[in-house]
């Protein structure tokens, strides 16, 4: 780990190759099925202890008037996948990670999806479903630059100097309790 902390913190490596030797240290090797043990119990936690009641609201109002809802977090597929199953998405994007078999290796199998990349998903997104408008929501000053291709995006709970910025891109600022 110390290797891609040193070359993180003298910029020469990125948020997603410190995201994948993270995950090679700390899980590299375990098997698929603790893992899923591992991502069941913790899925379980977010959606019934740490998910803000106002964000299931929001989920929710969108479900019922039918949108079409993407769960797009720089997060990985370790687990993100079963927290969108779990809220009822309909899409996930998510970062990958590499399994050998039932191996976790741990490597990132796509960009890390964050801040431009995000923005490229959403794009994408887009793309595969014309038509169709798009509200995204995010929390930090990383996600503005998809936010703003957003047909509205809201910057929720974000730091001081993400509202600001948000608010000279038009975009919605929400505090979530």
């Amino acid at each position: 780990m110390l290797p891609a902390l040193l070359r993180f913190a003298a910029r020469r490596a990125d948020r997603g190759e410190l995201k994948s030797a993270l995950i090679q240290c700390a899980l590299g090797g375990e098997e698929r099925a603790t893992l899923d043990a591992w991502t069941e119990q913790f899925v379980h936690r977010v959606v019934e202890r740490r998910l803000h009641p106002d964000a299931q609201l929001a989920l929710v109002a969108h479900q019922r008037v039918g949108d079409y809802c993407v769960l797009l977090s720089a997060s990985t597929d370790l687990y993100v996948p079963a927290i969108g199953r779990a809220l009822g998405f309909r899409e996930v994007v998510c970062t990958g990670v590499l399994w050998e078999g039932d191996r976790l290796v741990g490597r990132l199998t796509t960009a890390n999806r964050r801040g431009p990349e995000k923005a490229r998903c959403l794009e994408a997104l887009r793309a595969s479903h014309p038509g169709l408008p798009i509200v995204a929501y995010g929390n930090a000053a990383s996600d503005l630059a998809h936010l703003r291709l957003a047909d509205r995006g809201v910057l929720v709970n974000g730091s001081s100097g993400a509202r600001r910025e948000a608010a000279a891109l038009g975009i919605t600022c929400l505090t979530w309790r």
